[in-house]
């Protein structure tokens, strides 16, 4: 196996979090190595909820309409209670956010799609944008650190051969037991063993049984134990049995594919289900997080960053949130736009984010009976740190809004989307945004324009977008100016990530958009 001798960036590891920072990396042009121990993806499904932040994370790479047809039909996302199965009381619900008084909130609702399906379609991105920069089968056996970049010995794991490689910058996404994070010494903080888990995967004919009532998930109600995660609820399932490994109930093997056969069968309320037991996997409910994100030329995103309880299905998505933020600003970083100062930010806007999902992930646990499923939850991040200018009025707001989400053009917060006509393509204010910072405004004035122009000439590339204008119209005119509360000449600057660096009321207001940007990325004048 041939490696680069150098990388701007080095990626270990290749689950959801490792491959789309791959595919965003690639997006905005950075070159990279990613590597990835396993020879292969993930034969488990793992995580499967892909919230509607995520899938807008992933319309911007061009994989939204193949990781939905990798998932769920939307008509089968709801979550079932019952006994068993076959309860005739069961409640089935559905996702529950805040529509926001009617208006959608998103152009990419959630879906379930399980990591065993959804790796495949972030890794065939990768490799098609990346081709010999993409290797599974490696791993990382040792790194030391300096001031210009990060020393990696990676090993083939086939051929036991050894490679040095040269790298700006390595960002660990190799999981909760993580070799880049230990390499640093960052230490987790938060308790573990919240509970203990046999996941099974099998096939059984259940796809007639359950056509009424089909779910995403199907939690089991007492006296039944644990729960069953549909696949493609038809004949591949999940069921996920909780044990307690100090005191395993007597006769307990799981190495047994006769006593899992009638686990399933138990737990599904049909003695004579015929049942094929696939694979199985034990793991333990954490809910903990590093205590840096960052150390010096080495950041942490995804598992390695956070472990966050599975209850409310928010783990993969907080870290495909990391790779998000942390992608455009290692590009500005590696491209000598931004001073390497502006990846305090990441931790400065991620850590909070995951502190408060981890807390209300670990309220879901404790009631797990009936704890609410926010497809929407995410959308409602909202950032402080270096690399947002607030407007001097407006208090922070808590990392996550956990009453729902509400459209906001403040400084920080993720911009707003409403629907548009014009082009193919772009259907969504959403799709407005691009590699480089986007000034959208509904403003006829050229004024905007000149001071892109300006900002591009000083090495800040930065593309206006007008609404209403041209091809590209609002379905509601003036929705966009109304949503982020600013006036008809007034104008949001937008980061790569979708989220607002800066709200201005004109054209003149406060300061010129070039001393913006160099404020954003830390750049002396």
């Amino acid at each position: 196996m041939h490696f680069p001798t150098t990388t701007p960036v080095l990626i270990v590891g290749g689950g959801p979090v490792g491959l789309t920072l791959s595919n965003l990396l690639s997006r905005y042009g950075v070159d990279h190595l990613l590597v990835e121990a396993r020879p292969d993806i993930s034969r488990h499904p793992k995580a499967r909820g892909v919230s509607a932040r995520s899938m807008e994370i992933f319309r911007r790479c061009g994989l939204e309409d193949a990781v939905r047809d990798a998932g769920l039909p939307a008509s089968q996302v709801f979550f079932y209670r019952g006994r068993d199965l076959v309860d005739p009381d069961f409640v089935r619900s559905g996702v529950g956010h805040d529509s926001s008084g009617g208006d959608e909130n998103t152009p990419s609702p959630g879906l379930i799609c399980s990591q065993d399906a959804l790796e495949p379609v972030l890794l065939r991105q990768a490799r098609e944008w990346a081709a010999d920069r993409v290797r599974f089968g490696a791993c990382l056996a040792s790194f030391t650190e300096d001031e210009e970049g990060v020393r990696a010995v990676l090993e083939d794991r086939a051929s036991g051969e050894r490679h040095l490689v040269r790298a700006g910058f390595l960002v660990g996404c190799d999981g909760a037991v993580s070799t880049v994070r230990a390499g640093v010494g960052v230490g987790m903080d938060g308790p573990t063993g919240l509970g203990h888990f046999l996941s099974i995967r099998f096939e059984a004919p259940l796809g007639e049984l359950v056509a009424d009532r089909a779910s995403a998930s199907y939690f089991l109600t007492p006296p039944g134990r644990g729960g069953f995660m549909a696949v493609d609820n038809d004949r591949h399932w999940i069921y996920q049995y909780p044990f307690d490994p100090d005191h395993r109930r007597g006769g307990e093997d799981f190495t047994d594919r006769q006593y899992l056969a009638d686990l399933v069968r138990a737990a599904a309320g049909i003695a004579d289900l015929e049942v094929a037991v696939r694979d199985t996997m034990v793991w333990r409910m954490d809910a903990q997080l590093a205590s840096a994100y960052r150390s010096g030329r080495v950041l942490l995103a995804g598992d390695a960053a956070h472990v966050i309880p599975p209850t409310g299905g928010h783990g993969m998505n907080t870290g495909i949130g990391d790779a998000d933020n942390l992608a455009w600003k290692l590009a500005a970083v590696t491209t000598g736009c931004a001073t390497a100062t502006l990846l305090d930010s990441y931790q400065a806007e991620r850590r909070p984010v995951a502190r408060q999902v981890i807390d209300l992930s670990s309220d879901n646990a404790r009631a797990r009976a009936g704890y609410r499923i926010d497809d929407e939850l995410l959308l409602t991040a909202a950032y402080r740190s270096t690399a947002v200018i607030p407007d001097a009025d407006v208090p922070a707001p808590p990392p996550l809004d956990v009453c729902g989400y509400r459209p906001s053009g403040d400084a920080g917060h993720r911009a707003p989307h409403t629907r548009l006509t014009g082009p193919p393509g772009i259907s969504s204010t959403l799709d407005l945004i691009g590699s480089d910072f986007t000034v959208i405004t509904a403003a006829n004035t050229p004024d905007w324009q000149r001071q892109a122009d300006a900002a591009t000439a000083a090495g800040i590339p930065v593309i206006v977008r007008r609404l209403n204008s041209g091809p590209l119209h609002e379905e509601r005119p003036g929705s966009f100016n109304r949503l982020c509360a600013m006036p008809a000449a007034g104008a949001v600057l937008v980061r790569p990530d979708g989220h607002i660096a800066w709200r201005a009321s004109s054209p003149s207001a406060g300061a010129e958009l070039l001393q913006i940007l160099q404020r954003v990325l830390t750049r002396s004048r």
